[in-house]
C-alpha cells in the first residue's frame, strides 16, 4: 500500500513516528466524453468569453468573487504571507468520548502505522486509548491544508479521521419544512417500533453491495463483447396509501416467521 504521508503523533512530550495510508478507495465507474462522430476523447480548453481566446496557464490568476461579477485578486505571495507553519505532526489537543461526536462531522479516514522506531510508543497510545475508551482530537496539515481530526482505535490500528470544523456544518434550522412535535397515534407508533425491531440485525458490512455498480460493470462487459442489451422488466408497484396499511404490510413482510420460512430450504426425503 502506498504511503501518502510521513510524520509523527505528538502526544504530550512523546513523539510517535508514523506512516499514513488512505483507508478507502472510490469504486465508481468513470466515463469519458467522446465526440459522437469519431469517438475521440474531448479536450477541455480554457477560454476567455470576453476576449474569445484560449488562455495559457501563465495568464491565469486566482480571484475571489466577493460580489456578483466583482473579484479581488489573490496571488501566491498573498497566500504565502498567511500560510500557517506546516508541521509534519499530528498534534493531539484533547481526549473525548466518541459518542460525543456526531457522525456528520466525519470526513475522510486514514490508516496509521508506526515507523521503525515508533512501535512501542504506538502500542502504548493504542492500549491506553483502548483502556480508557477515549479518542483524541488533533490537528494535522495535509497538502498544506490544516485540518481538525479525530484519532481512534479501529481493529488494532490507529485511524485518523479528518473532521469538519463546527462552522462547516450547516445549521439544521436552515432546513425548511421539518415537522415539529405532533400527536401520534399510539397504534401507529407501536407498529413502527415493531417494524424497526423486525429489521434489526447485527451490522455485517460485507452483506451490502453496490448493485448499480455491479450492473454497470456487467453492462460494460457485455458491450465490450458485442452482446445485445436487454432491458430489465420494471417491478410492479404496490399502491399502498394509508399509513396504517403500509405499516401492517411491512410488518407482515419482515416478521421473523416469514424470514425463517423464506430462508429455510425444503427437506428432501431419501428414496
Amino acid at each position: 500500500m502506498h504511503t501518502m504521508w510521513k510524520g509523527s503523533i505528538s502526544f504530550g512530550l512523546v513523539n510517535i513516528p508514523i506512516r499514513m495510508y488512505a483507508s478507502t478507495e472510490e469504486k465508481e465507474v468513470k466515463f469519458r466524453y467522446l465526440h459522437r462522430d469519431c469517438r475521440t476523447p474531448l479536450k477541455y480548453v480554457r477560454t476567455c468569453p470576453t476576449c474569445n481566446v484560449e488562455v495559457e496557464w501563465d495568464d491565469i490568476v486566482k480571484g475571489f468573487e466577493y460580489e456578483p461579477g466583482r473579484f479581488v485578486l489573490i496571488d501566491d505571495e498573498d497566500l504565502d504571507s498567511i500560510k500557517p507553519e506546516i508541521k509534519k505532526s499530528i498534534e493531539i489537543l484533547d481526549f473525548v468520548n466518541l459518542s460525543e461526536i456526531d457522525p456528520i462531522y466525519f470526513d475522510k479516514s486514514y490508516y496509521l502505522s508506526p515507523q521503525d522506531t515508533g512501535e512501542k510508543a504506538y502500542h502504548l497510545l493504542r492500549q491506553a486509548m483502548n483502556d480508557t475508551g477515549k479518542i483524541a482530537i488533533a490537528k494535522i496539515a495535509i497538502r498544506s491544508k490544516q485540518s481538525l481530526a479525530a484519532l481512534r482505535v479501529y481493529q488494532n490500528l490507529l485511524v485518523l479521521e479528518t473532521i469538519f470544523y463546527p462552522d462547516e456544518v450547516r445549521d439544521v434550522q436552515l432546513i425548511p419544512g421539518i415537522p415539529q412535535k405532533m400527536k401520534l397515534d399510539d397504534k401507529e407508533l407501536n407498529m413502527a417500533i415493531q417494524l424497526i425491531e423486525n429489521l434489526t440485525a447485527p451490522f455485517q458490512p460485507e452483506k451490502y453491495t453496490d448493485e448499480y455498480r455491479k450492473a454497470l460493470q456487467d453492462l460494460i462487459a457485455k458491450k465490450v463483447e458485442g452482446e445485445e442489451i436487454e432491458q430489465a422488466p420494471s417491478a410492479p408497484q404496490k399502491n399502498i396509501i394509508d399509513l396504517m396499511q403500509a405499516l401492517q404490510a411491512s410488518i407482515e413482510q419482515t416478521s421473523p416467521n416469514k424470514k425463517t420460512t423464506r430462508g429455510r430450504k425444503k427437506k428432501t426425503t431419501a428414496s
